[in-house]
């Protein structure tokens, strides 16, 4: 869909793209943000798995693809990992990328939130996914609507 709110303007998005793009330098783990106004299910978890199939960001060689997901509007957000990373992080890998997301949310900060939680992510993932010399961009940096 084309759907692109006034909140995510161009110059929202391409910093938004800018910071996937520094946070992958550090991690061979892929970043996408998908954005919606609402979310269509009642489990924001749901919808992000849906999303992510969606999306193919299972289809990662090491299968570490992270999915930052959220409806706006509903003021609902999940960060989604795949396999790869849940098989190697402790459980509450995502805590601290969920709370400066949601500090930030809460002012409706929605660009800076997902910046800043895409930035803790790349450094997180690197810890586990560290950048490889020969490591290609698997998938699109862009911003994703729905």
């Amino acid at each position: 869909m084309s759907y692109t709110p006034l909140l995510f303007g161009n110059d929202e998005q391409k910093r938004i793209v800018a910071t996937i793009t520094e946070a992958e330098m550090q991690t061979s783990g892929e970043i996408k943000v998908h954005i919606e106004a609402k979310c269509p299910d009642a489990d924001v978890m749901e919808r992000a798995k849906v999303v992510f199939g969606e999306l193919s960001l299972h289809n990662t060689k090491d299968r570490n693809g992270v999915l930052f997901y959220l409806a706006h509007e509903d003021r609902k957000f999940a960060v989604l990992g795949d396999k790869g990373i849940y098989e190697k992080v402790p459980h509450d890998f995502w805590e601290s990328t969920k709370d400066k997301l949601r500090a930030h949310f809460k002012k409706n900060e929605f660009v800076e939130g997902l910046c800043e939680g895409i930035e803790e992510a790349g450094q997180q993932l690197r810890k586990y996914f560290p950048y490889q010399s020969d490591d290609i961009n698997e998938l699109p940096d862009d911003v994703s609507f729905g």
